[in-house]
């Protein structure tokens, strides 16, 4: 995982600046691995700027109500301006008592996408005006990712191992927090604020509901329902995780020709673990194997609590690795998070058209 050749990278920039007229400091970052970044400007480009089943502004204000759940005032504020610089309604800026119905129809998945995805249903799908709506729901997309290895283990020691790992993630905690008071900028556009993530596999229950990955895949399900609601956006999309799962190059810290198969799988996994997702196929002893608890930390904060991670939990992890593999390593923990969110919601709207 290294960074790529200094013309690509720069030709890419200037191109970034060129379309959207302005060069923020997460496309900077996400630019030492060109080829992710690449993909990942493609889909935002589709989703954002292209003809689509919903206006502009719609689209953008969503952004902002999303952003507005993990409190990122720099993604709101730069929402803001793009929803006003496309004929968006001012009035709409002052809270969400100001926006069209359908979009308020929208506030309660918004929610538990952000913080509890696995609590989505039908119902929920039935309470938006129209499908379109859910617009917003493919921009978290992320392709399921089947690994078809041999395993030494059986399938029942699998399953032994995927619920002690999810119960054994009830232990790991992001941090000691204070209640997070809401400013007024991000308020306005949140409902509920005190709901956030609690861990799937709670504390002194049993026999907790999984998502098994092989019941409902992105190949076999999510794929063309995606394409259905938003034509040609699943290409895209898929185009983007695929990139950023198998990107790699060969390196680990000082170490050449390393395989990264292994850990990049562990990484991805442990996420959809934390959110209930279970993969038949997948032996949960590596997590342990090769996560150690300080990485659990910092995985378990980006992922469920991101408003709350600094630069100081970022510098204390992996010190001898490159700034590059750390970036690689946050790139697949938002990817893991968007398939998790995304698979709940795609099966709910599927239950819901069937």
């Amino acid at each position: 995982m290294q960074a790529n050749g200094l013309d690509e990278r720069t030709n890419l920039l200037v191109e970034e600046y060129s379309t959207s007229g302005r060069l923020d400091n997460i496309t900077q970052v996400m630019s030492i691995h060109t080829q992710y970044l690449e993909s990942f400007l493609r889909s935002q480009f589709y989703m954002l700027r292209m003809d689509g089943p919903l206006p502009l502004p719609y689209r953008h204000y969503i952004a902002i109500m999303a952003a507005a759940r993990h409190q990122c005032s720099y993604l709101i504020n730069m929402h803001v301006d793009e929803f006003l610089k496309t004929g968006g309604i001012a009035e709409w800026l002052n809270g969400l008592e100001y926006i069209p119905q359908r979009l308020k129809n929208l506030n309660e998945i918004n929610k538990l996408l952000a913080h509890r995805p696995w609590l989505i249903t039908k119902e929920h799908i039935q309470i938006a005006d129209s499908l379109s709506e859910l617009e917003a729901l493919m921009e978290r997309m992320k392709r399921l990712q089947e690994d078809k290895e041999d395993e030494e283990a059986s399938q029942e020691e699998m399953a032994t191992r995927f619920e002690k790992e999810k119960k054994e993630s009830l232990l790991v905690i992001s941090g000691a927090f204070d209640d997070e008071i809401v400013s007024t900028d991000v308020s306005r556009y949140i409902e509920d604020p005190g709901f956030g993530y609690k861990d799937f596999a709670r504390r002194g229950e049993d026999h907790l509901p999984t998502f098994r990955a092989q019941d409902y895949t992105w190949e076999n399900h999510g794929f063309s329902l995606v394409n259905r609601l938003y034509s040609d956006i699943g290409h895209l999309l898929d185009e983007k995780f695929r990139m950023v799962y198998n990107l790699t190059y060969n390196t680990m810290a000082t170490h050449e020709d390393v395989d990264t198969t292994t850990l990049r799988r562990a990484l991805f996994n442990y996420v959809h673990c934390m959110y209930g997702i279970r993969y038949d196929d997948y032996d949960y002893g590596e997590v342990n194997q090769l996560l150690e608890r300080s990485l659990k930390v910092y995985i378990k904060t980006v992922t469920c609590y991101p408003e709350r991670t600094t630069k100081r939990m970022y510098d204390s992890y992996w010190r001898q690795f490159k700034h590059s593999e750390k970036v690689h390593v946050n790139l697949l923990l938002m990817e893991a998070r968007m398939q998790a969110e995304l698979l709940y919601a795609l099966r709910a709207i599927t239950r819901h058209l069937t």
